[in-house]
């Protein structure tokens, strides 16, 4: 088989595909042995009828039509294999030349096709990309907040006399009602004023009640059967409650932690949020590093990568009928062309670099991605394997390494002009100790093979 390439643009090539009758011919004899166990033919069983009696009866050119039939789809892979191209679309096939059906063995298979491919991009030295981040500093105020989180943790609810205020518990009952009729009731729901997980307008409701007061209120119904439409909503409080810390001592933190002491406990907050306003650097790196290679580098989007995203996006059972609108389809088309360009950039960065992906890192990031959906982990496993989705979770996880690895490239300032050191969030703990250990494994077997 011989094929060539025509680039029509960046995206979309013409591909010419001959096939010479020796390499197709195993292809027609199959087609007479599914043919001979598809007819009848008086005096010779079935399957067993002799191939110049197909010829007579279906005609040699329906058997050469269904060989290219049963044998297309594997040239045009092997032609896209052989030209290393991979394509984006369905192709577009035109058979100009077929066997000839008057001659054995004259003759050959030729076709073209065109087809949207994975566009190449030519990288430039991205090896210390100069980004600035904000400068992050941990105060006094984060720590103090840090320390009020976890003695929330270990608070108590006390009934007060008192209005309900901000960040106040309450016990409150529920009546919704749609056009006059109750249409859904619940009671002794417990609520605190401004978490936000209620109705909306439930706060500015009972902010300023006591126990024993009522509200009514509009808005807009999130779930049930009713989900959706404008409801009329009572709430009574029943019960206003405060929470009260236990005081920061050292009992406290014998009892919220592994340190004897406050000073301990307070150090070790100190040094937590000091990890997290790296990774709060980290991330915003991360994205102005990945900003400045789209900037870097210039790539084409095929049309139909657009077209199918924005198909699958509008096509969707059950949505609403204002989702589909200009500005909609230009936010959607925008977001296709940026994570196409994306894939593209740390594509080649990875194998640039021959990042792989082991297999824990595979099954962390499963991990990771299976809490997102409320998920087991088994269970996603299971899913993402049945619908075979698991090659693009394995290129997923190998763009994240390759964005971390330019990343490790960058030079990152703050915004007080001084360097910022990223390296436990580009290679987080315990990274370098396998790397470490594999080292000395590899070592320890090049030893022992002398």
């Amino acid at each position: 088989m011989k094929s060539a390439v025509e680039n029509v643009n960046p995206t979309r090539v013409k591909l010419t595909v001959e096939v010479p009758y020796e390499e197709l011919k195993p292809r027609v004899d199959e087609a007479y042995k599914t043919i001979a166990q598809q007819i009848q033919v008086p005096g010779f069983r079935k399957g067993k009828v002799p191939s110049r009696l197909i010829d007579q009866r279906v005609g040699r050119g329906y058997v050469i039509e269904t060989a290219v039939n049963e044998g297309l789809n594997d040239y045009y892979q092997a032609a896209m294999v052989e030209n290393e191209l991979t394509p984006l679309s369905r192709p577009e096939v035109d058979i100009t030349e077929l066997p000839s059906i008057e001659k054995e063995g004259e003759g050959q298979l030729v076709f073209t096709l065109e087809v949207d491919i994975r566009p190449n991009v030519e990288l430039p030295d991205y090896k210390g990309i100069e980004v600035s981040v904000e400068a992050k500093e941990v105060s006094d105020e984060d720590i103090e907040k840090a320390l009020d989180d976890l003695r929330g943790r270990f608070g108590t609810l006390k009934d007060v006399e008192a209005p309900a205020a901000a960040d106040a518990f309450v016990t409150i009952d529920l009546t919704a009602s749609v056009e006059g009729e109750e249409v859904d009731s619940a009671q002794g729901l417990s609520y605190q004023i401004g978490s936000g997980n209620m109705l909306e307008g439930m706060d500015e409701a009972i902010t300023g009640l006591s126990a024993g007061e009522d509200a009514t209120f509009e808005t807009e119904l999130a779930g049930g059967e009713h989900a959706g439409k404008p409801a009329t909503v009572k709430v009574v409080v029943t019960a206003v409650k405060q929470r009260e810390l236990p005081e920061a001592n050292d009992d406290f933190a014998q009892l919220a932690s592994e340190f004897d002491t406050i000073v301990e406990l307070r150090e070790d907050l100190s040094k937590s949020a000091a990890e997290g306003k790296v990774v709060e650097q980290g991330v915003e790196a991360r994205d102005l590093v990945l900003d400045k290679l789209l900037e870097l580098v210039e790539v084409p989007v095929p049309e139909s990568v657009i077209t199918e995203q924005i198909e699958q996006h509008f096509d969707q059972p059950n949505a609403e009928a204002d989702h589909d609108t200009e500005e909609h389809r230009a936010e959607v088309r925008e977001n296709t062309e940026r994570a196409f360009k994306n894939e593209i950039i740390l594509d080649a960065v990875a194998n640039a670099e021959e990042i792989g992906v082991e297999q824990s890192e595979l099954i962390d990031y499963i991990v990771q991605t299976a809490g997102q959906y409320g998920m087991e982990p088994n269970q996603f496993a299971q899913m993402l394997d049945g619908a075979g989705q698991v090659p693009m979770l394995l290129g997923e996880v190998r763009r994240r390494k390759a964005l971390a690895k330019v990343l490790e490239y960058a030079t990152v300032t703050d915004s007080n002009g001084a360097a910022v050191d990223l390296t436990s969030f580009v290679k987080p703990a315990g990274e370098d100790e396998a790397a470490e250990v594999e080292t000395e494994a590899v070592e320890a077997e090049a030893t022992e093979a002398k």
